[in-house]
C-alpha cells in the first residue's frame, strides 16, 4: 500500500501506528496543511516536511516562543522530518520532484496556481508518480471565481456560516479561540487522503488523485440543517449565546460560586431525570414538555427553572447530583483544569517530552486511540533542516559534493 522507500535508519524509534510505511511529503506552512500532515505523522506515516532555508515554517515563531522556537511547534511537527529546500529555485524544484516521485501522499496549502508556476502542479507530478495522492488545501479551493484569493481560518469561519451564529444576539459575532477553520480543513484533508488511498490500493485502481479541500467548505460542512431550514422555510439561524436553539434543554447555567455548569438534557427520558433531580417532577409530567418540540417552545421557562436550581448549588454539587441522576453535565475547563483532570491522565492525553532548553514539556496526546497499532510520539518538532543529511544523502543518494554545493548555493 505504498510506493516510497523508507528513509535510512537514523536510530529514532520505529513507527508503530497504523500508517507505518506510508510516505508523505509536506509542502505546507502554518496550520491547515501541516495539521493534516501532523495527524498522518502521529498515526505512523513517514512525513518529510519541506521548509524554506530562510527561517522555515512561520509557525516556528508563533505564540509563545522560547529560545527561538514556538512551543506550539513541538506538537505540530512531532514525528516529522524537517528538510530545507528553496522551492523557488529550479534546483530546489527538481529535488522536490524527486521526493514526490517516491511519495504516497503530498500535502500542500499554497495559493492555487503557485505550485503550477514552479512545475510542481498536479499534472507535472502525476506524470512522475501515477500513484501520488495530492491533498491540496486553500481558502476557496482549486476552482471557482475566488480560487486565487488568499484565505485564512478566520475568513473561512466567516463565509462558511460559523461566525454568524457564534456569540450573543445583541453583540457582534465572535470567533472561537483557536484557528478552527484550519483544523477542520486538516481533518477533511486526512479523511480525503485515506479515502483516496483506499480507492488506489484496496479498490485497486492503482491511481492517485487530487483531494481538493477548501477551508470555508469544511466549515460549511459542519453547519447541520441550516441550509435546508433556509431553503424550506426561509429560516436564518441567528446567534443565541450559550443556548442551542431547537434542542432543549441544552445550555450553560450559573452556580452559587460564580462558575457555570453545562447541562444537556434534550432527550425525553433524560429530561425527566433532570426535572426529578431538581425537584420538579410536575414539569416532567407536564405533557407540554413531553417532546423536544414542546420543550423548545418553552425553552425560556425551562432555562429559568434550571438556572434557579443550579444557582443554589456549587459546581461540584450540581455535577454530583446530575451524575447520580444520569443527566449529562460538566464544567467549563480552562487549560489549568484540563491538566489536573484524572480522565485526561488516564487516557494518556497529557504527554511529557524533553524539549531543548526547557526540559520536561507537556504536549497533547494523540487522538484517537488504537487497540492494535497504538501511535506514539517518536520525537517532537525538530530543528530546521535537522534531517537534511538523512533525506538528501540517505534517501535521494546525493554525493557529498552535490550536497555541499546545494547548501552553499542556498538551495537547501
Amino acid at each position: 500500500m505504498r510506493t516510497g522507500t523508507n528513509v535510512h535508519d537514523s536510530g529514532e524509534p520505529p513507527a508503530t501506528g497504523p500508517l507505518r510505511g506510508l510516505q508523505v511529503l509536506e509542502l505546507g506552512t502554518l496550520i491547515a496543511g501541516p495539521y493534516a500532515a501532523r495527524l498522518l505523522a502521529e498515526y505512523g506515516a513517514e512525513v518529510i516536511k519541506v521548509e524554506s532555508p530562510d527561517g522555515g515554517d512561520p509557525l516556528r515563531g508563533w505564540r509563545l516562543v522560547h529560545q527561538g522556537t514556538s512551543l506550539w511547534w513541538y506538537a505540530q511537527a512531532r514525528n516529522k522530518r524537517s528538510i530545507t529546500l528553496d522551492l523557488r529555485n529550479p534546483k530546489g524544484q527538481e529535488l522536490a520532484r524527486r521526493l514526490a516521485a517516491r511519495a504516497d501522499v503530498l500535502v500542500e496549502n499554497f495559493r492555487p496556481g503557485t505550485l503550477e508556476r514552479w512545475g510542481l502542479g498536479w499534472d507535472d507530478l502525476h506524470r512522475l508518480n501515477r500513484r501520488l495522492i495530492m491533498v491540496r488545501m486553500s481558502g476557496y479551493g482549486q476552482t471557482g471565481p475566488l480560487r486565487e484569493k488568499p484565505g485564512f481560518a478566520a475568513i473561512a469561519e466567516s463565509i462558511g456560516g460559523m461566525r454568524y451564529i457564534t456569540g450573543y444576539p445583541d453583540r457582534p459575532p465572535v470567533r472561537v479561540g483557536v484557528s478552527l477553520g484550519d483544523s477542520i480543513a486538516g481533518l477533511f484533508g486526512v479523511v480525503g487522503a485515506l479515502t483516496a488511498i483506499y480507492n488506489r490500493d484496496v479498490v485497486g485502481t492503482g491511481e492517485g488523485q487530487v483531494v481538493d479541500v477548501a477551508l470555508h467548505e469544511g466549515v460549511f460542512g459542519l453547519m447541520e440543517s441550516m441550509l435546508s431550514e433556509y431553503d424550506f422555510a426561509g429560516v436564518v439561524r441567528e446567534r443565541t449565546g450559550a443556548a442551542l436553539p431547537g434542542i432543549t434543554p441544552s445550555n450553560t447555567y450559573p452556580t452559587n460560586e460564580g462558575k457555570y455548569v453545562i447541562i444537556g438534557a434534550n432527550s425525553d427520558s433524560i429530561f425527566k431525570h433532570l426535572m426529578e433531580a431538581i425537584g420538579r417532577p410536575d414539569i416532567a409530567a407536564d405533557s407540554r414538555f413531553a417532546d423536544n418540540a414542546g420543550r423548545s417552545r418553552g425553552a425560556d421557562f425551562l432555562d429559568e427553572v434550571i438556572a434557579g436550581w443550579t444557582s443554589q448549588h456549587s459546581l461540584e454539587e450540581c455535577i454530583r447530583l446530575l451524575d447520580e441522576a444520569g443527566v449529562p453535565a460538566g464544567p467549563i475547563y480552562s487549560i489549568a483544569d484540563i491538566v489536573r483532570d484524572p480522565q485526561y491522565a488516564a487516557r494518556g492525553m497529557i504527554e511529557e517530552v524533553e524539549a531543548p532548553g526547557i526540559g520536561r514539556l507537556k504536549i497533547p496526546g494523540i487522538v484517537p486511540k488504537f487497540s492494535a497499532t497504538p501511535p506514539s510520539t517518536r520525537w517532537i518538532g525538530p530543528p530546521l533542516g535537522a534531517h537534511n543529511d538523512e533525506v538528501y544523502r540517505g534517501l535521494l543518494g546525493l554525493s557529498d559534493a552535490e550536497f555541499q554545493a546545494l547548501r552553499s548555493e542556498g538551495v537547501i
